[in-house]
């Protein structure tokens, strides 16, 4: 009997490769491929390090997107934060496909492309809770989810291989400020049709308990106005809290207080939030900066951007008396309704210190709820889900630690949780899963209007400026020859206060003269040479000399 020559194909796998967000809280975006099909899960920036110097904002490195543009369907958003939409006027102009997202994370997405002229060339679509958008070989559903922003979603992404959820930044809470609370019906729904995996927020993963519900920090802040009814009140949060800011605004106008709101990134979305019905702001309750001076400050509350220290924020700028329009003194209580973010914590002391040597009385404990799930949320979301395979996210590496040792209690082992980083490809088929390579990933530093000119090699020039300075040599050589005419002229700047070291400074021109004299000897007139040796000498004399090494450039003029 002839057999059939039939060769089993092994199925395509689905693909999931974060491109950033793994090693930071920050810069999430997340690609999910299959075969020729590519949806981009969030598109977020980080903020600079400390020793970035002069670098505004941090984006990712989208070169593997770039290289296969033509399979990417589209960017599918989970919420409005900037760690998840930062960097989208950025990617778009070399990625330009559609941005699918509720209405009020879209809502803010647009205002970033109106100020870069981009609305025109970019394809949006509003997705309401419950519906799907079609991507190719993927279908995605937005489920509802609770956040520390209005519209947060959780994505359900079909796929050939099976469905994956992505929670996106999310809280369990059944109270809700604005809306519905978090869609639990239809995630243990879509854990009976069965999940191949979990991607859930880690950021809480440490933290014991349930997370508790945003109406908790009302009942505080109505404490608060009772507690201060005799001083203005200047309450810092995160702008796109728009539920916080509800909140406060609900307490002001029960108290009779008039609303003003500072901050450039405030009154965008406060009036974003409005336009679109996510906020309810009593008639007659805002009022202009320039209007403080007709009332009363016992009648007024200021709600302010700045609660994590920022140095051009607007509270900021009342600590350090640089604001135009408010001062801040004895009267006056500060409120800060935020947790400062890790690594914030020095820049949120430093404003508080400032605002208590003003006079001002300063609240900043109690006053704030995480929007993030702690173990018993993300161990409920398991429950629901019940998914193959866990896949831990957002957060850094102890994040994601955590929650890995968290979902051991709920019979998850090392064979179906995997702790990915930046780059990996974890390839999943309804048999298996593993990380089978990495892509490149990296940062692009925006600077200015500058986007991925400021490279290692100029961050490694301005860290050696902040540290040690610059001496500026300079000397004119007679043409086609090492021959000085003149004395060189040196000028320093972050090094020494030259007219407290001109013994020095004399010294360092001895030394430039000798290290000339010697290159005239030598019969050396190559300028680069020469400055390289200048440079060499100076940089060896201000060793010995001070134990530093400023940044030295030679200038030779020719003569």
């Amino acid at each position: 009997m002839k057999k059939n020559n039939i060769t089993d194909q092994k199925p395509s796998p689905l693909k999931i490769i974060p491109l950033g967000g793994l090693e930071q809280i920050g810069m999430n975006i997340t690609a999910f491929e299959y075969e020729d099909s590519i949806i981009v899960v969030d598109c977020g920036l980080a903020f600079p390090e400390d020793d970035m110097f002069g670098i505004d904002l941090v984006i990712p490195d989208t070169s593997y997107l770039e290289e296969n543009i033509a399979k990417v369907k589209g960017f599918v958003i989970t919420h409005g934060h900037e760690d998840h939409i930062g960097a989208l006027p950025y990617v778009l102009q070399k990625i330009n496909v559609p941005v699918f997202a509720t209405r009020l994370t879209m809502g803010i997405i647009e205002n970033k492309l109106k100020e870069r002229g981009m609305m025109e060339t970019t394809q949006r679509k509003v997705v309401k809770f419950g519906s799907s958008a079609n991507l190719g070989c993927f279908r995605v559903e937005f489920i509802k989810t609770n956040h520390s922003i209005v519209d947060a979603a959780a994505l359900a992404i079909y796929s050939p291989v099976g469905i994956v959820i992505h929670t996106g930044d999310f809280k369990v809470d059944y109270t809700p400020v604005y809306g519905d609370a978090i869609d639990l019906q239809r995630f243990a729904e879509l854990g009976r049709k069965g999940v191949i995996a979990l991607l859930c927020d880690s950021t809480n993963a440490e933290r014991p308990g349930f997370t508790p519900s945003e109406r908790t920090v009302g009942k505080t802040i109505d404490q608060l106005f009772q507690e201060h009814s005799d001083t203005r009140i200047i309450i810092a949060t995160f702008a796109s809290n728009v539920d916080r800011v509800q909140q406060i605004i609900d307490t002001a106008n029960k108290y009779g207080r008039k609303v003003v709101v500072e901050g450039r990134s405030m009154v965008n979305i406060i009036a974003t939030a409005s336009e679109l019905g996510c906020l309810n702001v009593p008639e007659n309750t805002l009022i202009k900066v320039d209007q403080l001076k007709d009332y009363p400050g016992e009648q007024t509350v200021i709600i302010t951007t700045g609660s994590q220290g920022e140095s051009m924020a607007a509270l900021s700028r009342m600590a350090e008396s640089s604001h135009r329009k408010i001062s801040i003194g004895e009267g006056d209580t500060v409120i800060f309704s935020s947790s400062p973010i890790p690594g914030n914590e020095k820049a949120v002391t430093n404003v508080i210190n400032k605002l208590l040597l003003k006079g001002a009385d300063v609240v900043f404990q109690d006053v704030h709820v995480s929007g993030h799930p702690c173990q018993e949320d993300i161990k409920l979301l398991y429950t629901l889900i019940q998914p193959k395979y866990a896949i831990p996210v957002h957060g850094e590496y102890r994040h994601l630690k955590a929650q890995a040792k968290l979902v051991e209690s709920l019979g998850y082992t090392s064979q179906n949780t995997f702790l990915l980083q930046s780059g990996n490809v974890l390839e999943i088929t309804p048999d298996s899963a593993e990380v089978t390579g990495d892509v490149p990933v990296g940062i692009i530093l925006v600077d200015g209007i500058g986007v991925g000119d400021v490279g290692n090699i100029v961050l490694r020039d301005r860290q050696h400026l902040a540290e040690d300075g610059i001496v500026i040599v300079a000397f004119a050589l007679e043409s086609g020859t090492a021959r000085l005419a003149g004395e060189p002229e040196i000028a320093s700047r972050g090094f020494v206060y030259i007219k407290e070291a001109e013994g020095m400074m004399k010294g360092a021109g001895t030394v430039v003269q000798d290290a000339l004299y010697k290159c005239e000897e030598r019969g050396w007139t190559d300028r680069n040479h020469i400055r390289s040796v200048v440079k060499d000498t100076l940089s060896d004399f201000f060793w010995k000399k001070t134990q530093r090494r400023p940044m030295v450039l030679p200038m030779i003029l020719e003569i």
